[in-house]
């Protein structure tokens, strides 16, 4: 039986901290503890901040002496100094790598949409997916579903949902032979974007500020706003003059770039960035 995944959306984030309980279970389901998106930072380069810089300071060197010898506190002045002039190209000399667990198909459909990166994800096909787990849009609590004449906890119809797909993904998977890459890449097909993933993501801290720049606005959806609040929460300790104030586009701007579609927080979002630095 698939297990659910529940992910709430609360401005405070917590990196991987445990969930609350599922509040509805119904008999059918194992009874589980929700899971939390896992972000890791796994990877980056040593010392991002005076990598950046010592590429900057070639561009105009006349001697290449001491080239790699700024001070942290040199260094970090030169990188906000670029930021603040524009001059980003340096920053693609500083990469991070993450690790995520316990994200839905939709959230990595609109991650990998972010070019500038390099990207590896758990396959469907060469994974089956019988025991899928799956992300359970919290938008959904509270509200119900008409089916057969009577309301049905809309959770609940979600959740039974993903359980009629994977009985259904695994008997086209036992019609094709179960023969591994070759059944499971057709009997794919209906699993949903619910289904949960694992991907491995590698950006350089340009993408990185421009990620977080249009996947922090209110406007972003909520999982993968969550998860981009996660990262920034690791990647920016390890590069804080690279990193200094990222945030919503409204942030660098100055103002909501979206007209009408605006979310109307500007002046909310301004004070939050503005106390976490």
């Amino acid at each position: 039986m698939p297990t659910a995944l529940i992910v709430k959306d609360s401005p405070p984030v917590q990196s991987n901290s445990s969930a609350p309980p599922i509040p509805t279970t119904p008999e059918w389901m194992s009874s589980v503890p929700a899971v939390e998106p896992h972000v890791r930072l796994v990877q980056h380069t040593e010392r991002p901040d005076e990598v950046i810089a010592s590429a900057a300071r070639l561009c105009y060197a006349d001697s290449t002496e001491g080239l790699l010898e700024a001070s942290p506190g040199e260094a970090a002045a030169l990188v906000r100094r670029l930021n603040a002039m524009g001059h980003h190209s340096p920053l693609e000399h500083a990469s991070f790598t993450f690790y995520l667990e316990g994200v839905s198909r939709v959230l990595t459909h609109q991650l990998v949409r972010h070019r500038i990166a390099s990207y590896s994800q758990r396959s469907q096909r060469y994974v089956a997916h019988d025991q899928f787990d799956y992300i359970i849009p919290p938008q959904l609590e509270g509200h119900t579903v008409t089916a057969d004449g009577r309301e049905v906890d809309a959770v609940d119809y979600f959740a039974e949902t993903m359980g009629i797909i994977g009985e259904r993904y695994a008997a086209l998977n036992d019609a094709l032979g179960r023969t591994g890459e070759r059944s499971n890449e057709d009997a794919r097909y209906v699993l949903p974007n619910a289904c949960e993933t694992k991907i491995f993501v590698t950006m350089n801290a340009r993408e990185l500020l421009h990620f977080f720049a249009e996947r922090l606005c209110q406007r972003a959806q909520w999982e993968i706003r969550r998860v981009a609040e996660m990262m920034l929460e690791q990647a920016q300790p390890v590069a804080p003059a690279a990193l200094q104030g990222a945030g919503p586009k409204c942030i660098r701007l100055g103002h909501c770039p979206e007209g009408k579609m605006t979310c109307g927080r500007y002046t909310e979002m301004k004070q939050r960035y503005d106390e976490q630095g």
